[in-house]
């Protein structure tokens, strides 16, 4: 009984003590803060005193600038113009030429190769469309497909006759063309055979193109239109195709030039 009341006693006696020993603590520290923190006044200039200092000072140097006939210059700072003599602001613009190029700009050379082009469709008697590019046959001079020629007092669609006469001699057979390299865009001028034939060529014997001056073609024209053929002939879409013979002497079939419409 006497240790537990012993143990009670000194626990309490302990805590007390570390009650004592905190609140001394405390003190201490306060008492040093207070010592530490004197008080003070922070003075303030006055403001009115300031700018009469600095209107004085401004003043003196105004009159000295003054005194030898000479005024301030004020410098723009706004962004276009700062560091830009005055001269330079109010002169007028002046548009100078150009300087010239550094070198010369050298053309690229497109080197033709021979290329197979196929489905080929006539759009008139001298031009064929492959897809979206179109090539003109070189020699002759294309023809419009809505073109009317008169014969005997009648007339009649004479481009369209041509255009039909071409696409049955195509026949959506290939053809071999000189063209530029690559996959060109527009309208390329060239020649072409189709099984070892020059349509170009045949469209002239045949009557239905033109040539122009100097060609090498002219005096297959010339027969052409002599024996009134294509364009200088007939409307022959009232006449019977003559129908395929063969050629005794060298067993080769040929066909009529006309139109099958």
């Amino acid at each position: 009984m006497k240790q537990h009341l012993l143990t009670l006693g000194g626990g309490c006696a302990g805590i007390a003590l570390t009650i004592m020993l905190l609140s001394f603590g405390s003190a201490t520290i306060r008492g040093r803060e207070s010592a530490a923190t004197s008080d003070f006044v922070l003075e303030t200039p006055d403001m009115a005193d300031l700018g009469e200092t600095d209107d004085a000072g401004l003043d003196e140097d105004n009159a000295a600038d003054l005194s030898d006939g000479e005024a301030l210059a004020v410098r723009s700072i706004e962004p276009l113009q700062f560091g830009l003599p005055e001269e330079v602001l109010t002169a007028p613009l002046e548009r100078i030429e150009p300087r010239p190029p550094l070198s010369e700009p050298t053309a690229k050379e497109v080197k033709p190769v021979t290329t197979v082009l196929r489905n080929p469709v006539a759009v008139s008697a001298g031009l064929i469309r492959f897809g979206d590019r179109l090539l003109q046959l070189e020699g002759i001079e294309p023809q419009d497909a809505a073109r009317v020629c008169d014969s005997g007092g009648k007339s009649w669609p004479c481009g369209m006759v041509a255009r039909t006469a071409l696409r049955n001699f195509l026949r959506a057979r290939a053809l071999v063309c000189r063209v530029p390299e690559g996959r060109w865009t527009g309208t390329v001028i060239s020649t072409c055979t189709v099984a070892g034939l020059d349509p170009a060529a045949w469209l002239v014997e045949s009557g239905w193109a033109t040539v122009p001056d100097g060609s090498p073609l002219s005096d297959k024209a010339a027969v052409a239109a002599e024996a009134r053929l294509g364009f200088s002939g007939s409307d022959p879409r009232g006449t019977i195709p003559a129908i395929a013979k063969e050629d005794l002497n060298d067993g080769i079939t040929t066909e009529s030039a006309l139109p099958d419409l």
